[in-house]
């Protein structure tokens, strides 16, 4: 009689971790794309002791006031919306020949940016941001490094970049820059004479276009003097995982997700990059449409 119980108590317990692995199979594809679930786990790291979903918090508390902040930005982008473009009349948007998107005079000013180099890769360059003298510009610097990690895959190394972490609107909608209004980026800088490059980051419409990436060169003249650079939007050329294409086209100004900056001349040593303010600017001199040849798809025959 004893054995019979012993027999269906380890049924009955089976049965049940039968159904809690089933239960998280068919959550698993359900919460890959959340902060709860992640199968990935980088080479050599070790592995999580505990399930990433058992480390969620489920507090009602947490959700309410999660709601009412979601409900409040709900509130603002739909009165911003009924004035108009922008959250501004639409004389003044029409009439507007200049825009300042970041600037930098407070920590929270830098806390919209994220860094990021080559050690992501494995290797060894360097990178720090932090405020200027009397908090009046955002100082990027380190060192760069362009050894190769020894992994046998990686052929090449020597990165560091900045780039402007991207807007989210209520229960976490995607928001967009809306530059259709402007023909070129204005910047207030000061580096050391090293090359930079400018990367723009637009929302694709198909999935095989997420790593597209607009760019152009950014030349600094070093010395102790702040320089204005003006990039015509016209000048940003289509590249994707590191390789110019052939069929070029205009920035989508009007899905603008983010902004970067990067630093890859191939230099081993220290660079520093001194950034006042990020802006637009509405040329009417600039006329220039596009700089590169576009190619017709439909060709008639």
């Amino acid at each position: 009689m004893a054995l019979a119980v012993m027999l269906l108590d380890g049924a009955s317990f089976h049965s049940a971790c039968c159904r809690h692995k089933v239960l998280l199979s068919s959550l698993g594809p359900l919460l890959s794309n959340s902060k709860l679930y992640s199968s990935y786990r980088r080479p050599g790291a070790e592995p999580e002791k505990k399930l990433s979903w058992q480390n969620a918090d489920f507090s009602l508390k947490k959700s309410i006031d999660h709601l009412k902040t979601h409900l409040s930005l709900l509130k603002k982008e739909t009165q911003d919306y009924l004035k108009g473009p922008g959250g501004n009349p639409l004389s003044q948007h029409l009439l507007e020949q200049t825009r300042v998107l970041w600037q930098f005079r407070s920590q929270e000013d830098l806390n919209k940016w994220v860094i990021s180099s080559d050690v992501e890769i494995g290797g060894k360059s360097k990178v720090y941001i932090k405020l200027g003298r009397n908090n009046q510009a955002a100082v990027l610097y380190g060192t760069l490094n362009t050894e190769v990690p020894r992994d046998g895959e990686t052929k090449y190394s020597g990165y560091c970049s900045m780039k402007s972490r991207p807007e989210v609107g209520s229960f976490n909608r995607k928001k967009y820059y809306d530059w259709s209004n402007f023909n070129s980026l204005y910047l207030r800088v000061r580096g050391d004479g090293r090359p930079w490059m400018v990367n723009i980051y637009t929302d694709p419409y198909f999935s095989h276009q997420k790593d597209d990436l607009y760019s152009y060169f950014m030349f600094t003249r070093g010395g102790p003097y702040w320089e204005e650079i003006t990039i015509p939007f016209s000048k940003f050329f289509l590249s994707s995982r590191g390789r110019v294409q052939d069929n070029q086209h205009p920035v989508w100004l009007d899905k603008v997700r983010t902004l970067g900056f990067t630093i890859g001349d191939k230099v081993d040593g220290p660079f520093q990059l001194e950034i006042d303010f990020i802006g637009l600017l509405n040329d009417r001199a600039h006329k220039e449409k596009f700089a590169y040849e576009v190619y017709d798809k439909n060709t008639p025959v």
